[in-house]
């Protein structure tokens, strides 16, 4: 059977492709719409495996029109329409150049900053902080946003130098307010987001969160009833196919080894749950 996904990636459709990202196929519609559509695709470490995940395109879609839902009182966004499972139409906006993640734990890259003593975009935390510790209070560590390599951590003063003091406040506060509402969400569902990535852009000047919205490719998603401080945490999200990556030692450049079956029903299976626990929905009806 062929995914929905593939049939776009390889037919003449009658739109300019205005971007093949990691994951997403992009569209142009004219009149200030794009049409995108969530791959099977999966990358790690910035490269693109050769390996798709089924369901995943689907699972990142309508969990970010989930959230979308949840979060349209703190800050609009793009989807003016759902066409299928993986795909919608949304509006052309302007990206803010910068992503915005969005810490409550710390974990990964934090993790490895703080125990060498190092700020993270610029922010010291307290001492005697273990790995996969709540913090104090949830942290916003911005990172330039590129399409091609590694992003690169910015401190809130690069932050303003490319974009507008007023509008870097407004993006904070709609950071740390939709953080918040996924993480009591979640942890209602017994689910710990440890951390997540936000994009934002302008259209006709009004902020909007765009791309997708607290997904198992864009957090980092703990079962709450495994959690366990000072530990490498159990994954429900990317961090699993990184974690096998790991395992055999793959230099992290390309061409990227194929997964094995079995993980690649495993990462499936992992992302399928995620949308069901924090829905309450079936994911196949």
């Amino acid at each position: 059977m062929v995914e929905f996904s593939e049939v776009l990636l390889y037919s003449s459709l009658p739109y300019p492709l205005v971007k093949r990202g990691k994951v997403k196929d992009v569209y142009d519609l004219g009149d200030n719409k794009l049409l995108m559509v969530f791959t099977d695709r999966i990358s790690a470490f910035d490269v693109v495996l050769p390996s798709g995940i089924p369901h995943k395109g689907e699972v990142l879609n309508k969990l970010s029109l989930f959230w979308f839902d949840k979060v349209r009182r703190i800050v609009k966004n793009h989807v003016l329409e759902v066409v299928d499972g993986r795909t919608v139409v949304v509006k052309k906006t302007k990206p803010i150049k910068v992503e915005f993640i969005v810490r409550g734990y710390l974990y990964g890259s934090a993790w490895e900053n703080y125990k060498q003593g190092k700020p993270i975009s610029g922010i010291f935390l307290p001492p005697g902080l273990r790995k996969a510790e709540v913090l104090p209070e949830p942290i916003l560590t911005p990172t330039t946003k590129s399409d091609v390599g590694h992003d690169v951590e910015m401190s809130w003063e690069e932050v303003l130098k490319v974009v507008e003091k007023d509008l870097a406040e407004q993006i904070k506060e709609a950071c740390l307010k939709i953080y918040e509402i996924g993480s009591k969400r979640a942890e209602e569902r017994g689910i710990i987001i440890a951390d997540t990535k936000i994009e934002f852009g302008l259209y006709e000047d009004e902020l909007m969160v765009i791309d997708e919205l607290l997904t198992p490719d864009s957090s980092r998603f703990w079962p709450k009833d495994s959690y366990e401080v000072g530990k490498d945490q159990v994954s429900l999200d990317k961090q699993y196919v990184r974690d096998y990556l790991n395992s055999i030692k793959w230099d992290k450049k390309p061409p990227a080894p194929t997964l094995p079956e079995e993980v690649v029903a495993e990462t499936s299976r992992r992302y399928i749950e995620i949308y069901e626990r924090i829905t309450g929905e079936r994911f196949f009806k």
